[in-house]
C-alpha cells in the first residue's frame, strides 16, 4: 500500500468514526451516571431524520442541526423518565425507542417528502462543507507531515472537528470537575451522593440531557455532512457498534476516541477491496469485508479483548430511602 493511499483511508477512517465517537461519548457519560443506553441508534437515527428533513425544508444546515439535536433528546428525555422517574427497565426502555425510532423515521420522511422515507438530497448552505486548515496548502509539499496534515487532518466539516474536541473536553468535565466526579459517583454509589446532600435524580437527567445531545450531533452529522441527506436506517447498526467501542473503550474517554477510530478504520477498508487484493493477495468478498466491524463487535461483547467492569450501578434505578 502507497503513502497516498493510506491517506485517503486515514481520511474515510476520521470521516466514518465522527458519529461513532459522538455516540460512543454520549453513552460514556450515561453509563458513568448509572443509565445503560441502548437507545443511541435510535437518538441517532431520529436525529438525523430531523436534521435532514429541516436542512430540506428549510435550506439552512444549522436550523437542520438544532432540529436533529431536538429530536434526540426529546428522545433521550422519555428514556429519562422511564428510566429514572419510573424506574423502569433500562435496556427495555432504549430496544422499544429504538423500534420506535425505526418506524417513526420511515413514516415521517415519508409523509414529508414522498420518496419512500428518504429526504430529498440535500447541497450547498444544507450541507456541512469541507473546513480548510490554516497552510493546509503551504506544508502540502513537506514529505510525509505536509500530506497528512493536508489531506487527512484537512478538509472535514464543522462536526467532525467538535467530535474530536469533545474527547478532551469529556475527559477535563469527568476526571477534572466537581460534577465529573459527582457523575462518577451516581454510577458508582448513588446513596453516597444522595446522603451528601446531591440530587441523583438531577445528576443522571443531566447526563441523559448530554447522551441526547452528542446523539444529535452524531445523527445531524451522518444526514448533513457524511451523507447529503437522511435514508432510510442509515445508521446501520453505528449505535451498536458505539456501545461496543465503550466497552473496548473501558468507559475512559482518550480510549473511546482510539476504539471509535479502530472501528472507522475497518468501516473505510471496506469501501477498498482493491487495497487488501493488492497488497495482501487476498480477494475478499465486499460482504465479509462489510461484516468486519460488526465482528469486532462481537468479539469485544464476548470479552475476548478483556474483562471491562461496568460502573457498579449501572442499570439499577435508584429508589431514595425514606
Amino acid at each position: 500500500m502507497d503513502y497516498a493511499t493510506l491517506l485517503q483511508i486515514l481520511d474515510s477512517t476520521l470521516r466514518l468514526a465522527t458519529p461513532l465517537l459522538l455516540a460512543c461519548l454520549a453513552g460514556l457519560f450515561s453509563e458513568r451516571a448509572g443509565i445503560f443506553d441502548i437507545g443511541l441508534e435510535g437518538k441517532m437515527l431520529i436525529a438525523g431524520m430531523a436534521s435532514g428533513a429541516a436542512a430540506a425544508l428549510s435550506g439552512s444546515v444549522w436550523i437542520g442541526l438544532m432540529a436533529g439535536i431536538g429530536a434526540s433528546m426529546m428522545l433521550a428525555a422519555i428514556h429519562g423518565v422511564a428510566s429514572i422517574t419510573f424506574r423502569g427497565n433500562q435496556l427495555i426502555s432504549g430496544v422499544a425507542l429504538n423500534f420506535v425510532a425505526s418506524g417513526a423515521t420511515v413514516l415521517i420522511a415519508q409523509s414529508l417528502f414522498g420518496q419512500g422515507g428518504r429526504t430529498p438530497p440535500l447541497s450547498g448552505a444544507a450541507r456541512f462543507n469541507p473546513i480548510e486548515l490554516p497552510f493546509a496548502e503551504a506544508i502540502k509539499a513537506v514529505p510525509f507531515i505536509g500530506p497528512f496534515y493536508a489531506d487527512v487532518l484537512s478538509g472535514h466539516s464543522a462536526l467532525v472537528y467538535a467530535a474530536l474536541l469533545a474527547v478532551p473536553v469529556t475527559w477535563w468535565v469527568l476526571f477534572r470537575t466537581r460534577f465529573g466526579l459527582r457523575l462518577r459517583a451516581v454510577g458508582e454509589n448513588p446513596e453516597s451522593v444522595d446522603t451528601a446532600g446531591v440530587s441523583v435524580f438531577r445528576l443522571r437527567y443531566t447526563a441523559v440531557a448530554i447522551t441526547g445531545l452528542l446523539c444529535g450531533l452524531a445523527g445531524a452529522y451522518m444526514a448533513t455532512g457524511l451523507q447529503a441527506g437522511f435514508g432510510r436506517e442509515m445508521t446501520a447498526g453505528r449505535g451498536y457498534i458505539a456501545l461496543a467501542a465503550l466497552i473496548f473503550a473501558k468507559w475512559r474517554p482518550w480510549y473511546a476516541l482510539w476504539a471509535t477510530l479502530l472501528f472507522g478504520f475497518l468501516q473505510a477498508l471496506a469501501l477498498r477491496p482493491d487495497v487488501i487484493e493488492r497488497s495482501f493477495g487476498l480477494a475478499i468478498p465486499v460482504p465479509a469485508l462489510d461484516a468486519l466491524p460488526y465482528i469486532l463487535t462481537v468479539i469485544v461483547l464476548a470479552g475476548v479483548v478483556g474483562r471491562a467492569i461496568p460502573p457498579r450501578a449501572g442499570g439499577q434505578p435508584y429508589v431514595k430511602e425514606r
